[in-house]
C-alpha cells in the first residue's frame, strides 16, 4: 500500500490482486484501491494432500492472474511475497510483462525464491548472503506514512497518556501474540506496581479474556487495552519502549525510533523472526529473547532494565534510528517505474 501510493503519486494507475478470503480483500479498497481476487492458498509442506491441492489450485490461478493483466492492460506486476504472488509472477513472464520483486524479511520466500531470475529487479529489506548483485537491491521495507508522520504529542493526548510519563506498548501480529498477550497483563497489571503507562494491542482472539482480566487486576490503572489498530503510527509515536514479535513490524520500529524487548514467533518460516530479531539486536537497538522463556517476570525484568536506564534507553533509540529507511516505498516505485519503462 505504501509504495501504491507513492506509484500514484507519481502519476501511474494502480490495481491490486489478491487471494479471496484475506486481509487484502477488506484491506486495498478501504486504502482507496480497486482489487482482483482470485483462488489460491498458501502450500503446506507438511501436508502432502494440502500440498497437492494448493498446488493445482495455484496453476489455476496463474490463468485467472493472466486475464486480470490483460483486462488492466498491465505495464508491470510488484510481487510482494504473498500466496497470489507466484501465480501472478508467472502470470506476467508468460505475457511478457516486466516484474518486480518485493521480500520483506531476511530470507527469500518460496514465491521469490523461484521468481527471482525472472524479475527486473528483486527488492530485498535485509542483505541476504547470496543474493547481492543483480537483479538484487536492499531497499529496506516500505513503511505506512501514518509512523513517519504521527505527532508524538497528538498520539500521547488521545491515549491520555502523560506527556512527561513514560510508556510501553506491546502488540503481536494482527491476531495478536497470544503468549506476549497474556505475559504482558500478568505482568504489568496484575501483578506488581509500574511506574509506566502501557498501550496494549492485543489483536481480536485474545481481547475478551484480556479485558476480563485487566478489569479485575490490582494494577489495572494507566493499562491502555485495544483490540485492533488500523496502523501503528499512534503507537509507536505515543511509545518510549516497544514489546514485539519481530516480523515485518520491525520496520515500522525503526522507522519511529523506538527500542524494543522482541520474542520472535517459533514457528516462523525458516525461522526469519529470529534473524529479523537479530538485525535489531546485533545494532544495539533491541533486547531478544526466546518464546520458550517467556513469563510475567521475565517480561518485567526486560522492560524494566531497559526503561529504568535513560541512558541505555536512549542509546538504542538512537540505534533503531539509525536502521531506519523511511524511503523504501519511494525507492521500491522508482524501480517499478523503471521497469515499466
Amino acid at each position: 500500500m505504501a509504495v501504491a501510493d507513492e506509484l500514484r503519486a507519481s502519476g501511474a494507475e494502480v490495481s491490486f490482486l489478491g487471494a479471496k478470503g484475506r486481509m487484502e480483500a477488506e484491506l486495498v479498497p478501504r486504502g482507496g484501491y480497486e482489487i482482483d481476487l482470485v483462488k489460491v492458498r498458501g502450500i503446506d509442506r507438511r501436508n502432502p494432500l494440502k500440498a497437492a491441492r494448493a498446488g493445482f489450485e495455484a496453476l489455476g490461478a496463474v490463468g485467472a492472474a493472466r486475464k486480470v493483466l490483460r483486462r488492466r492492460g498491465a505495464d508491470v506486476v510488484l510481487g510482494g511475497g504473498g500466496y497470489v504472488a507466484g501465480p501472478a509472477g508467472l502470470a506476467a513472464t508468460l505475457t511478457g510483462t516486466p516484474l518486480v520483486l518485493s521480500e520483506a524479511d531476511s530470507h527469500l520466500g518460496l514465491a521469490n525464491r523461484l521468481l527471482a531470475r525472472r524479475a527486473q529487479r528483486v527488492c530485498l529489506a535485509f542483505p541476504i548472503a547470496g543474493r547481492e548483485g543483480e537483479p538484487y537491491l536492499v531497499t529496506g521495507r516500505p513503511v505506512p506514512k501514518a509512523v513517519l508522520e504521527a505527532d508524538r504529542e497528538a498520539a500521547r493526548r488521545r491515549f491520555g497518556i502523560a506527556p512527561d510519563a513514560r510508556c510501553l506498548l506491546v502488540f503481536g501480529g494482527s491476531q495478536g501474540a497470544r503468549s506476549i498477550n497474556l505475559a504482558a497483563i500478568e505482568a504489568f497489571a496484575e501483578n506488581g506496581e509500574r511506574g509506566f503507562d502501557v498501550l496494549h494491542i492485543a489483536g481480536a482472539r485474545d481481547f475478551a479474556e484480556l479485558q476480563r482480566r485487566l478489569a479485575a487486576a490490582a494494577h489495572g490503572e494507566r493499562y491502555t487495552l485495544l483490540d485492533y489498530e488500523p496502523d501503528l503510527g499512534d503507537s509507536l509515536a505515543a511509545a518510549d519502549l516497544v514489546v514485539a514479535r519481530s516480523g515485518g513490524s520491525i520496520f515500522e520500529v525503526v522507522a519511529a525510533g523506538r527500542p524494543a524487548v522482541l520474542i520472535p514467533y517459533p514457528f516462523a518460516t525458516a525461522d526469519h523472526q529470529s534473524a529479523n530479531a537479530e538485525w535489531m539486536r546485533a545494532a544495539g537497538a533491541a533486547s531478544v529473547f526466546a518464546d520458550a522463556e517467556l513469563s510475567a517476570e521475565r517480561l518485567r525484568a526486560e522492560v524494566a532494565a531497559v526503561l529504568g536506564d535513560p541512558a541505555r534507553l536512549g542509546a538504542m533509540a538512537a540505534a533503531a534510528r539509525g536502521l531506519a529507511r523511511p524511503d523504501a516505498a519511494r525507492r521500491i516505485a522508482d524501480e517499478v517505474l523503471e521497469a515499466a519503462r
